[in-house]
C-alpha cells in the first residue's frame, strides 16, 4: 500500500474514557505526531481516566495495590510514584502509608494523576473529551458513532467501556426495586440511607465486598453485616514484606487447567520452603498470565474459568491493608462475618428485606431479615452487548460478538474484534478487560496499562498502511481470520 499523505489525519474514537480508553488515547499521543492523529474519547464522565474504578469519592475506597506498582507508563514503573511524591496527597491522608512503607493512596487519586495527565492534551486540542455514545455505525468510508452532542466521524473505533453494573441476581429480583437494596455499590451516596443499627447482607465477597464493609464502618455504622458468596471466600491481603515475583510458569506452559493447578501448587510448597510468602507466586503468576492462558486450549480455558476463577480472583486481587484491618476489626467484635452459601429466594416486607439461602454443604434452608442488602457480585462483563448501547449497536450489526468463556468481546490476538461472520474488523479495537477473554488476564493496571499500549501500536501502524480516508470502510475494514 502507498503511504498516507502529508496531510492526512487518522480520525481514532475511543468509546470510554476510564483507565483503559485514556491510557490507549495517552499512549497514541506520546508515539505518535498529533498533526497525524485525531483522537476523541467518548465519555459521560466530566474527567477522563477515572471509570468506574477510580472516580469513587468515598474515603475509604483505596487502590488495591501498593503505589508504585501503579502506572500509566508500563515502560516507567515510577510514573505514579513519582507523581503521587510531589502531589500533596500523602500530606492530606497519611493514612495512606502503611506500617511497612507501602502507599495505598484513595483510588479518587489515582484517577486524578490520569485525569492529569490527559489535560494537557485535552488543551492542545491533541485529544478531544465528548459526551456520551448511544449508537456505532459502519459506513461506506469508516464509521459514525452517535453521541449526546451529535455524530462523530472516524476511521478506527477502539471499545474501551467502563465495566458494567453488577447484574442482579435472580433470586433477589423481587428485591429490585425495594428501598433497602443497593444494586449499584458505586452509585454516589449509594450506602447513604443505611443506619447505623441497619443488619446489613453483601452479596459477593470479593473487593466490592470489602469496600462496602469499609465504608460502613467509616459511616459509622455498628451493626451486624454478612457477607455471603458460593465459595466464602475473602479477598487475600498483601505481605508485610514485599518479595520479587517467584517461580517459573511460562518456560513449559501447561496445556490443562489441572496440570496448571499442579504447577501452582507445587510452586507454592517450593515457595513454603523457601520462606517466600505466596503473593511472590501469584505476582509471577500475572506477569506469565498471557504465556499460561495461550497454551491453554478452549475447552481448558473454560474449564480454568469455570473451576478455578474464584480461587484465582481472591488470592489475585488483594485488598488494601487499611481495608482489611477494618474487616478483621469488624470480625474480631462479632458484627463481620463471611459465609458460603447460595441464594434461594428473596422478598420485600416493607420493614424489612427477607432473604433465604443455603450454606454450603447443608441440606436446611435458612431464612434471615435484613434492613439492607448490597449487590456486590462484580461487574457483569458477560452481558455488556446488552447493557452498553454502544456495544449493542455493534452486536446487532454482526460486528462483534461475546467471547467463547463469556468474559468479554471476542478479538484477534491483534485485539481486533472479530464479527458474527467469523472475520476481524481492522479498524475496530477492542481496549481493556472486554478483551480479557483473548488475553487472559486483564483486569488488573499494570495488565490494561500494557495492553493499551498494544492497541495504541497496532492503530499507529495503520498510520502508514490506510490510503486515504475513503479507504476504510466497510469492505477495507474486514480481513479473514483462521479459526
Amino acid at each position: 500500500m502507498n503511504a498516507l499523505p502529508p496531510a492526512r489525519r487518522l480520525r481514532v474514537i475511543i468509546i470510554g474514557g476510564g483507565f483503559s480508553g485514556a491510557a490507549v488515547a495517552w499512549n497514541l499521543v506520546r508515539a505518535n505526531r498529533p498533526e497525524r492523529l485525531s483522537i476523541s474519547v467518548i465519555e459521560p464522565r466530566p474527567a477522563l481516566g477515572g471509570g468506574l474504578a477510580y472516580s469513587s469519592e468515598e474515603p475509604s475506597h483505596r487502590v488495591n495495590v501498593p503505589a508504585v506498582r501503579m502506572s500509566m507508563a508500563p515502560d516507567d514503573p515510577q510514573h505514579f510514584a513519582r507523581w503521587l511524591a510531589g502531589s500533596g496527597e500523602l500530606e492530606r491522608d497519611a493514612d495512606a502509608i502503611w506500617k511497612n512503607g507501602d502507599v495505598f493512596p484513595r483510588r479518587r487519586v489515582f484517577g486524578r494523576y490520569v485525569a492529569e495527565h490527559l489535560a494537557r492534551h485535552i488543551e492542545t486540542g491533541a485529544i478531544r473529551h465528548e459526551g456520551l455514545a448511544t449508537r456505532v455505525t459502519r459506513e461506506t468510508n469508516g464509521w459514525t458513532v452517535q453521541t449526546s452532542a451529535g455524530p462523530v466521524a472516524a476511521d478506527i473505533v477502539v471499545l474501551a467501556a467502563t465495566h458494567p453494573a453488577p447484574a442482579i441476581p435472580p433470586a433477589l429480583i423481587h428485591l429490585a426495586e425495594a428501598p433497602g437494596f443497593v444494586a449499584d455499590p458505586y452509585a454516589p451516596d449509594a450506602l447513604a440511607g443505611i443506619g447505623p443499627d441497619a443488619s446489613v447482607l453483601i452479596v459477593g465477597s470479593g473487593l466490592t465486598s470489602a469496600d462496602m464493609v469499609a465504608e460502613l464502618d467509616r459511616r459509622g455504622h455498628r451493626g451486624r453485616i454478612l457477607a455471603l458468596s458460593r465459595r466464602g471466600l475473602r479477598s487475600r491481603g498483601h505481605p508485610d514484606v514485599r518479595g520479587e515475583p517467584f517461580g517459573d510458569f511460562a518456560s513449559a506452559p501447561a496445556t490443562s487447567a489441572l496440570g496448571l493447578l499442579k504447577n501452582i501448587r507445587a510452586t507454592l510448597a517450593a515457595a513454603r520452603e523457601a520462606n517466600i510468602n505466596w503473593q511472590s507466586v501469584f505476582d509471577q503468576l500475572r506477569l506469565q498470565g498471557p504465556a499460561l492462558w495461550s497454551a491453554l486450549a478452549p475447552p481448558e480455558r473454560a474449564r480454568l474459568v469455570r473451576q478455578l476463577r474464584v480461587f484465582w480472583d481472591v488470592h489475585r486481587f488483594r485488598i488494601a491493608p487499611q481495608v482489611a484491618s477494618v474487616l478483621d476489626r469488624r470480625h474480631a467484635v462479632g458484627t463481620f462475618d463471611t459465609i458460603a452459601a447460595r441464594l434461594v429466594a428473596s422478598n420485600d416486607e416493607g420493614e424489612s428485606l427477607v432473604v433465604s439461602f443455603q450454606r454450603r454443604g447443608q441440606t436446611r434452608i435458612e431464612t434471615a431479615r435484613f434492613d439492607a442488602v448490597i449487590n456486590t457480585t462484580g461487574p457483569a462483563h458477560g452481558q455488556a452487548l446488552q447493557t452498553n448501547p454502544a456495544l449493542r449497536s455493534l452486536a446487532e450489526a454482526g460486528l462483534v460478538r461475546v467471547d467463547a468463556y463469556g468474559l468479554g468481546i471476542e478479538t484477534t490476538l491483534e485485539s481486533r474484534a472479530i464479527g458474527r461472520d467469523d472475520r476481524a474488523v481492522a479498524s475496530l479495537f477492542v481496549a481493556g478487560p472486554l478483551a480479557r477473554g483473548t488475553f487472559g488476564e486483564l483486569m488488573g493496571l499494570p495488565e490494561v496499562a500494557r495492553h493499551a499500549q498494544l492497541v495504541a501500536a497496532e492503530i499507529a501502524r495503520l498510520l502508514d498502511t490506510l490510503p486515504s480516508v475513503d479507504a476504510v470502510g466497510a469492505n477495507a475494514g474486514d480481513v479473514a481470520v483462521a479459526r
